[in-house]
């Protein structure tokens, strides 16, 4: 397979976007175009389960919403006021349709569906206890883990059985469930992953960012609050918070990249977040250069914060065809490294001779970097210098996001200058972990008490990650016994 675009292929990226409606003509309708917002967070694959106050519909397919979801036939094969969908990149389970959300079931008191953004730390622990108890598991997702603790839950009414199933998982989970009496969000009690509601006339939605609601026209009410729980059923619209209340730690990386720019979470702007973090940037790592060159599309907020900063002018070096996607095809291999070039190309006129500032969000295995400097100095800049709106990523995410093996992070095993080197830059910086907390508002982290989930810079995880050390301890097991 070629992917024609060769500054994707080594992001970090966001496992999913959930998208929920109630009470609105066509649901399923609203759902796709609040997906079609979502893309961006799942490109995998897409789904649809609507309720018509009879039945439940299901569609579900491979590849992105447009083309899955656009037919009329397949929105009118998805009847009813009530709706809700996934986007999806897998982080557990295998890239295979069973896997595709929502997952839908018929439990004892009628059917259940749950789209989930987010990543259970016991998934696999739970699984084991549950298909040893005699549950029978369709998929090798780690939401199915959840319909499995609702379903051999002993408590009488299906919310609490609900809140008994959530007792009992660890991680980070952002959640949509639609039952035949009505719809339930909720968002786990560190508050890791994003959930917001909103208003389209008198429907009321859910969805993972604000510019999902932009997309379909509704109203912006407020986000679902961390360890929050809301019900939705007939006009009723009713919270509950059945978790202990603890210090949110939501997930920074929305910030620095998976949120679309033009989302609001937290209460900031992201694009105004990111280019403080380049401004930030700016003041702490100075160079000397002609221009700022933004890596396309996620580097440019920041890369404009740092022009701005540094008064160095910001210019396009690397300009993106937007009419280019993904390509299966099997070329020879002269044509597939000329592939590289459909989607970006070096704005050469611009670079010949010149210093320049190359700004984008990670660096990652930091293969994407090396050939970004390359294409650079092939279009006869003088000096490349890089400059990175996050602090180096050092540690694994284990809360929904597809991260590399640690062994495969590049700044798990080496150093600043050794990275410079390793992907031929005349100078590489990271903006500091306190430096990210000032673009964020704050005078920088507090140690042992951060107010974000980042511990794929600082290793600090705010969950048990129960399944990570239960490998770990069987490794372990395994290891020779010194003599």
């Amino acid at each position: 397979m070629l992917t024609t675009n060769p500054f994707d292929d080594d992001k970090l990226r966001e496992e999913c976007g959930v998208f929920g409606v109630y009470d609105a003509e066509s649901a399923a309708a609203v759902v796709a175009l609040g997906l079609h917002a979502l893309q961006h967070r799942g490109q995998e694959a897409a789904g649809i389960t609507s309720w018509d106050g009879h039945l439940f519909h299901s569609h579900r397919a491979m590849g992105h919403v447009a083309g899955n979801f656009d037919r009329d036939d397949t929105i009118r094969a998805l009847p009813g006021r009530v709706a809700c969908g996934h986007v999806r990149y897998s982080t557990t389970g295998e890239t295979a349709l069973r896997n595709v959300q929502p997952l839908f079931a018929e439990l004892a008191g009628g059917g259940f569906a749950i789209a989930h953004n987010g990543n259970l730390s016991n998934a696999v622990h739970l699984r084991n206890e549950l298909v040893r108890r005699g549950s029978i598991f369709q998929s090798t997702s780690d939401t199915e883990t959840i319909i499995h603790l609702v379903a051999t839950s002993t408590y009488p009414t299906l919310i609490d059985r609900f809140i008994d199933a959530l007792r009992r998982i660890e991680g980070a989970y952002s959640l949509i469930c639609m039952t035949r009496e009505g719809m339930i969000a909720c968002r786990d009690p560190l508050g890791i992953r994003p959930l917001v509601m909103g208003k389209l006339g008198d429907s009321t939605i859910f969805a993972s960012e604000t510019v999902a609601l932009d997309v379909c026209g509704a109203e912006f009410v407020r986000e679902i609050e961390p360890g929050e729980i809301v019900i939705v059923s007939d006009t009723l619209v009713r919270s509950i918070r059945p978790f202990a209340k603890v210090a949110p730690r939501p997930c920074v990386f929305e910030h620095v990249y998976f949120s679309r720019p033009d989302s609001v979470v937290d209460g900031q702007s992201v694009y105004s977040v990111r280019k403080a973090i380049g401004a930030e940037l700016a003041r702490e790592m100075p160079v000397d250069a002609d221009f700022i060159i933004p890596v396309p599309d996620s580097g440019v907020p920041a890369a404009i914060g740092y022009a701005q900063e540094s008064g160095i002018p910001f210019e396009l070096g690397i300009i993106r065809s937007h009419y280019v996607g993904r390509t299966f095809i099997q070329p020879a291999d002269n044509i597939r490294h000329l592939g590289v070039k459909l989607k970006h190309n070096a704005n050469r006129a611009l670079l010949e001779g010149k210093r320049i500032v190359l700004v984008d969000d990670s660096i990652v295995r930091g293969t994407t970097s090396m050939k970004i400097v390359q294409m650079m100095r092939d279009a006869g800049a003088s000096e490349v210098h890089m400059r990175i709106a996050s602090p180096p990523t050092r540690h694994s995410c284990f809360y929904g996001v597809d991260t590399p093996e640690r062994a495969k992070l590049l700044a798990a095993r080496m150093t600043v200058e050794e990275m410079a080197k390793f992907i031929d830059a005349d100078s590489l910086a990271f903006v500091s972990v306190d430096g990210l907390y000032r673009a964020l508002g704050e005078q920088g982290r507090t140690p042992g008490r951060p107010s974000r989930c980042d511990a794929c810079f600082t290793g600090e995880y705010p969950t048990p990650l129960t399944d990570h050390e239960d490998v770990a301890d069987q490794l372990a097991m395994l290891e020779p016994v010194p003599a």
